[in-house]
């Protein structure tokens, strides 16, 4: 069984990576999508879900970095969001509760 001490630090790492991949995405995208790739394979290890603040920040698919306007678009429909990768196409729906709008 995990502790609770060991989840604490991934998510401070998974923060840290996150930050890291916004910073470098302008000059190494590359790189981005590596510590993307890191974070996942972090949060495999302390079996742990993505935080809800960086769920949409990468591509379930192939696992880049996203950045609106230079390798992401988003669409708005009636009751969802479309949210496309650039690289590789995959297109995630986003619904969204017209309750809180």
């Amino acid at each position: 069984m995990i502790s609770k001490k060991i989840k604490e630090i991934a998510k401070e790492r998974i923060e840290i990576l996150f930050d890291l991949a916004e910073k470098e995405f302008d000059e190494h995208p590359e790189r981005s999508n590596r510590y993307v790739r890191i974070a996942r394979k972090i949060l495999m290890k302390v079996q742990e879900k993505m935080p809800k603040k960086y769920v949409f920040n990468y591509c379930k698919k192939c696992h880049h970095y996203l950045k609106v306007g230079k390798n992401a678009t988003i669409r708005k429909k009636k009751n969802f969001v479309n949210l496309t990768c650039k690289d590789c196409n995959f297109t995630r729906k986003i619904y969204v509760n017209k309750k809180n709008n």
